[in-house]
């Protein structure tokens, strides 16, 4: 008999990157960098005020994008 362990292998390790060192995040940490919610972000896709790629099914937006909105005026209301 064949030990199965040593065929077993385990999955890869997730790498953990600081935010500061990504290009792109999906929705929810992009929600999370702007302090709004997922539904905020979605408006702002859907009304073409945020960039974003799509990468197979995801939406990726890009940080430089997020930064940029963070730093300019919206008199206007995100959702309504």
């Amino acid at each position: 008999m064949r030990d199965n362990t040593a065929e077993r292998k385990k999955p890869p390790a997730r790498v953990r990157i600081a935010p500061d060192a990504k290009i792109l995040v999906g929705r929810e940490e992009a929600a999370q960098l702007l302090s709004i919610s997922v539904r905020g972000i979605d408006y702002l896709l859907a009304n073409r005020r945020l960039p974003f790629r799509k990468l197979g099914g995801r939406i990726l937006i890009p940080v430089a994008e997020l930064r940029k909105y963070a730093h300019s005026d919206h008199p206007e209301r995100i959702v309504a």
